[in-house]
Formats: structure tokens, sequence, C-alpha cells
């Protein structure tokens, strides 16, 4: 798809200075700029680049006057990065705007359905589910029956969405997610083997959630596991069944939260971090890569390590865990010296 300087200004409620009919069909970093690609100059480190950039168009800012000859055409705005990311925005609306039923795929009679449904070839979707407007699924996805998508949400390829499910609007799900499947229950018998605990709840996703990649959710074994409104997963992440993410919480990558534990609003959680069952982690929660968390954690708590502790305590800790040989080196040294002492030696 190709758009022209004039079209791009028009979107942007800019300035064309050069050629107005100059066409544009990709993106570019300044320095990597081709012909046909569209580029932008907000960093003064990056400077120098907008000479010698083959990029056909280039965003900048209104205070933007050149000091020798440009080859590219200029769009001036009031703030070139935001501008640019405006027009990420809009180009992935338009990328992302695909509608309509491709076959092969299966779509249940009983379904029900908004405006601009797009659902790609190969998909499922099953028994009475309800999806709202503007839902795009892609290839290969998978939606259970019973299954509940609100407004504006996309399933990447490869997703899958088990049955009584339900998802609100503007959520993402990407490639290879899995949302609602068993919960890790089975109880122990007499001989040693395990009889599995039916799972029999669901997954309830708010509104504006993004899931990334791979990232699996479980369902409940009895109610809810639930993913409150404006939390953002990373890929690869284990969420456990009965498990509850509060508002506005972001984990990311390869975390896994053991089942029932409850995660309060605003928490930053990094990735690898390890979170046991059953337990109450605050809100405002700070918690540093690779943490283990086996207790309970009060609001506006900062923690790291494993077991975790006050990450004000462990950064002090840390610069003892590495001197830890000189330190008992000096020790044992302390300690020959008042021996000696006691045997009445000196030095």
């Amino acid at each position: 798809m190709k758009f022209t300087a004039e079209q791009i200004a028009g979107i942007l409620e800019g300035e064309v200075v050069g050629n107005p009919m100059a066409e544009v069909f990709r993106l570019s970093k300044i320095e990597e700029g081709a012909e046909g690609s569209l580029t932008f100059l907000s960093n003064p480190k990056y400077l120098n680049f907008i000479y010698s950039t083959k990029a056909s168009v280039t965003i900048v800012n209104e205070t933007f006057e050149p000091e020798s000859p440009l080859t590219t055409t200029l769009i001036k705005v009031k703030d070139a990065y935001a501008a640019f990311s405006k027009l990420l925005e809009f180009y992935n609306q338009v990328k992302l705007n695909k509608s309509g039923i491709e076959q092969p795929s299966f779509l249940s009679q009983s379904v029900k359905y908004g405006d601009n449904l797009y659902l790609g070839s190969f998909s499922y979707v099953g028994q009475n589910v309800v999806l709202g407007e503007n839902v795009k699924i892609y290839p290969n996805c998978f939606v259970g029956d019973n299954v509940i998508i609100g407004d504006n949400v996309i399933l990447f390829a490869g997703a899958k969405i088990y049955s009584e499910t339900e998802i609100g609007n503007n959520c993402t799900i990407h490639s290879g997610a899995i949302i609602g499947a068993d919960g890790f229950g089975f109880a122990p018998n007499p001989d040693g083997t395990y009889t599995k605990i039916p799972q029999i709840g669901n997954v309830i996703i708010e509104d504006n959630v993004d899931i990334g990649s791979c990232t699996t959710i479980d369902r409940a074994t009895m109610g809810s596991t639930i993913i409150r409104k404006g939390v953002k997963l990373d890929n690869q992440i284990q969420i456990a069944h009965n498990v509850e993410i509060g508002e506005n919480t972001v984990i990311a990558a390869q975390t896994g939260v053991a089942g029932s534990t409850k995660i309060g609003q605003n928490g930053m959680i990094g990735g690898q971090v390890g979170i046991s069952g059953h337990l109450t982690i605050g809100n405002n929660v700070r918690i540093q890569a690779q943490s283990g968390v086996g207790r309970n954690i009060k609001d506006d708590e900062i923690l790291q390590g494993s077991p975790t502790f006050g990450y004000n305590d462990f950064s002090k800790s840390y610069v003892h865990f590495k001197n830890l040989p000189k330190i008992v080196a000096e020790i044992e040294e302390l300690k020959k010296q008042i021996l000696n002492q006691k045997n009445g030696y000196n030095g």
C-alpha cells in the first residue's frame, strides 16, 4: 500500500517541504532509509543522517532548518516522535483491517457476530459463540463453545481459546497463546498414582488486555481465573487456575504464577519471576527479574532475590555477596590472630 507525502501530511496535520507526490510504501530507520521508505528525525544524535538518507519522506520537527541540500521530502510537524508514533498506529490499523470469512474455515450456525468480522483460513469457531464488532481471528485459530468476545479484539494466528472463556473489548491475543486450558489439579492416591480433578471454571479477560505469544492462562477449578482491565502479559508466561491479576499490572516474559494467587493493581513484575500459590500480592508492587516469591506482599513493596526480600536490603547485601571469599579469608586471619594471642604469641 502506497501513500504520498501529501496524504501523510494530512493525517499528521503537517507541512510538506519538497515533493508532495513523493510515494512511500514502507517504514525505516533514518540511517537505513531507502527509496520508497518513510522515516523520522527527532533525536539530534541522528541529525547527520538526514543529509545522507535515501528515504523518500522524512518527518521532522517544525523548528528544523537544513544546513545543506536534502534529497528527502520533509513533513514538518510539532513533535516528530509523537507524529511518527501516531503514523505507526494508523499504519497498523490499516494493515490489520481485514474482513470477511476465508475458506476453508468453520463457523457454527449458532454463532452471533458483529460487523467487520475477519475469520482466517483453517480457523474454527464453536457452538453458541458471541463475537463483537471488528473482531479479527487470524488463520489456524480455535474458539471453543460458549466463548464471548467483545469488540475490537484480535486473535493472531494459532491462538486457542477454550470453551466458556470471556474476553472484553480492545484485547489482543498473540500467536500461540492458550486461554482456558485445564488447571493443574490432581489428587494423590494411596498407591502413588494421581486422579485428575475436573476443572469446571473459566477464564475472564477484561478490557484492554494484551497477552503475548505462547502465554498460557488456565481455567479455574471452580469460579474464574481473572485478568483485570489494562493488564499486559509478555510472551511465555504461565498463569495458573484461579489466579487474579489486578488492573494495569504488567508482567514480563517467562514468569509463572501458581494457583489461587491474587495480584493487585499497577504492579510491575520482571522476567523469570516465580510466584507461589495461594498468596496475596498488594498494589503497586515491584518485583525484580528472577525473583522467587513465597510469602504475601504488602502494597508498594519493591523486592528482589530468591526468596525475595526488600530491594534496598538486597542491593546492600549484594556488595557483601560479591566479597564473601575475601570476607571469609579476613575472618579466618582474625581467628588465627586471636588464637595466637591466646597462646601467648605476637605477630
